[in-house]
């Protein structure tokens, strides 16, 4: 969540700051707010809103500089407005922008106040800047400053701060909130995400934590966090200047979704030999030793990554027979869990940034856990750098906050786990090669699924006026009506709940009336007489149902309902299917969304990388 983007130019930098902001929209904002240093002074301008605010803003009130800090803000300390929005400054000759959360601000806001120093903000942030200026005032350059400044810091931060005192020069530094640095041609810039310097560079320094940088316009300096002179890696970025484009579409959240058998394709790309077989090593070179000695699996992550665990859990008792544990990240941090010996933890994150898993990986590293596994869209995180082992998404970037290319691609790296650690317990040869032959043609199965568009579109109308849904599921597809669940609430503010359907009467049978849809997804699998009985239930007390079920099942009379529609689903393999009935409850979200007429791709409250508590 928020928004950073720094630079140092030879002209002026304010159009390369604010299309900075512009491609940092995705990740959530309620605030925008841009200083520059020109000549003798720092001038600022800051809008509530969208970035439009601030930009119409700087067509009344230009401003003009060759160094220049920018932000978007997801609110924490303080409401959305002009006085709480970033840059902060302090007695003018000190700005800071700032990700994270500073944890001990209200300490250090009372030692500030009792110096002198007066409070224009009810940000955590602003205390940075008058930390800064503090160590300034006792003479130290900026750079020793900042050190100093940040050892008086607890929590999180990602950080650009610029002074009066050295006007050429540029302090990033980062812990615990991601930062790059962009290299240009004589040209040197800081961000959130690479997604924002884009259109000045395709190289990059990942800081790592606890680094601190100096930026001029001879080069960049950077210490690590002993204090140390250290040289960082420059990465040549893959992504295009367009990658983050809508290519067409509406919306990127839409975008995203028809680009699911392209992403999933990539995931599944070089992960097999000539033979089709799973090779260990696509997990990393010493994965094969590691899963060796793996009998437990511990599966970590938050929202929707929590939910591709939870299908997980079902396919990796039933096909590896090994013990699967799904916890929420948050959770699991802040309990004493229990590891067992030989347990691979298991990390989901599309970022790699979000802060409560890394929180809990690192929590289950200090309580003995020996082996890990991250599961990311994002090769330069710290989720990678922390991990024993990798298998990267390759989903591209996903800029709407609803994901959805993620979700689905997450499943499929976690079906390739549960190959190559059955294997090694009790998945049979044969059943291997019809699970990876079923993986191998999901591609085209999902293109088969996004044809159903059209009907889902009519379908979502029904919706309009709707404030409550239930969704509907069982065994591994509970965990999919939980995603679908997530999806229409995120984006059309429509309040959505999942329930496996065995439990309708404990207590949800209680809401069932005309009026609220009840959606189901109904594969044919095992549990679909079980699944028929529960329909019933809900036909019985006048439910309107919504199914999504296997189309070699319409000949059957499913129900006696009479409010009854189906969705007809192709027909997939079992091992697969609930990644396939994943997609119609992405579509039938979006255009809910869209009927409602919410922002679908930024979706209020919410922010796409979650990198604070």
């Amino acid at each position: 969540m928020c928004g950073i983007v720094c630079g140092i130019a030879r002209g002026n930098v304010v159009p390369i700051l604010m299309e900075g902001l512009k491609r940092l929209e995705y990740r959530g904002y309620d605030s925008a707010g841009l200083a520059v240093i020109h000549q003798q002074d720092i001038l600022r301008r800051r809008a509530v809103g969208k970035v439009s605010e601030l930009e119409a803003l700087l067509m009344e009130q230009p401003l003009s500089g060759h160094i220049g800090i920018a932000h978007t803000r997801w609110a924490t300390h303080g409401k959305p407005s002009k006085h709480n929005a970033h840059p902060h400054f302090s007695r003018n000759n000190v700005a800071v922008v700032h990700n994270g959360i500073i944890e001990n601000y209200q300490q250090l806001r009372s030692e500030q106040i009792n110096k002198g120093f007066i409070f224009t903000s009810e940000t955590d942030t602003e205390v940075v800047a008058h930390q800064v200026s503090l160590a300034l005032e006792s003479g130290d350059d900026l750079l020793s400053a900042v050190k100093n400044a940040v050892k008086a810091f607890e929590g999180s931060y990602a950080l650009g701060i610029m002074s009066l005192a050295e006007p050429d020069s540029l302090v990033a530094c980062r812990k615990g909130s991601p930062l790059v640095i962009g290299i240009g041609y004589g040209e040197y810039f800081i961000a959130s995400d690479v997604a924002a310097l884009l259109p000045v560079t395709q190289r990059f320094i990942f800081m790592e934590d606890g680094d601190i940088a100096r930026l001029t316009l001879q080069g960049v300096t950077i210490y690590n966090a002993e204090e140390q002179l250290v040289e960082r890696k420059v990465h040549e970025s893959y992504l295009k200047m367009d990658a983050v484009d809508k290519g067409g579409y509406r919306h990127y959240m839409l975008k995203e979704i028809y680009e699911q058998p392209y992403a999933i394709t990539q995931t599944l790309a070089g992960r097999f030999d000539k033979e089709d077989r799973l090779l260990d090593a696509a997990f990393g070179h010493n994965a094969a030793d590691i899963f060796d000695d793996i009998k437990a699996i511990q599966i970590i992550g938050c929202g929707t990554s929590y939910h591709a665990g939870l299908v997980a859990r079902y396919w990796f008792e039933e096909l590896t027979g090994c013990p699967c544990q799904v916890e929420v990240a948050s959770e699991f941090r802040y309990r004493h869990p229990v590891i067992a010996d030989h347990t691979l933890i298991v990390t989901l994150s599309q970022s790699g940034e979000t802060a409560d898993t890394l929180a809990a990986l690192l929590e289950a590293k200090r309580r003995g856990a020996r082996y890990s596994l991250a599961i990311c869209n994002v090769a330069e995180s710290s989720l990678v750098r922390e991990s024993d082992l990798v298998l990267l998404l390759r989903a591209g970037p996903e800029i709407g906050v609803a994901s959805t290319k993620a979700f689905t691609t997450q499943l499929v790296a976690l079906m390739l786990l549960v190959i190559t650690i059955g294997r090694r317990h009790q998945l049979e040869p044969q059943k291997e090669k019809i699970i990876t032959s079923a993986l191998l043609g999901l591609p085209r199965r999902v293109e088969k699924v996004l044809a159903l568009n059209t009907q889902i579109e009519k379908l979502a109308e029904q919706f309009s006026a709707k404030r409550h849904a239930l969704f509907l599921g069982r065994g591994e597809h509970y965990p999919i009506a939980m995603e679908g669940a997530l999806k229409l609430k995120e984006i059309s503010y429509i309040h959505a709940e999942a329930y496996p359907a065995g439990e309708l009467k404990h207590g949800p049978l209680a809401l069932i009336d005309g009026d609220i849809p009840v959606i189901t997804v109904a594969p044919n699998n095992r549990l679909l007489e079980k699944l028929k009985s529960n329909m019933q239930e809900v036909s019985a007390r006048g439910g309107r149902l919504i199914v999504f079920m296997d189309e070699t099942l319409l000949a059957d009379q499913e129900t006696n309902a009479t409010d009854l529609q189906i969705v007809k689903v192709p027909a997939v393999e079992n091992e697969i299917a609930p990644i396939v009935y994943s997609i119609p409850l992405q579509l039938l979200a979006y255009h809910v969304a869209v009927i409602k007429g919410t922002d679908v791709d930024q979706p209020r409250n919410l922010a796409k990388s979650v990198t604070v508590e």
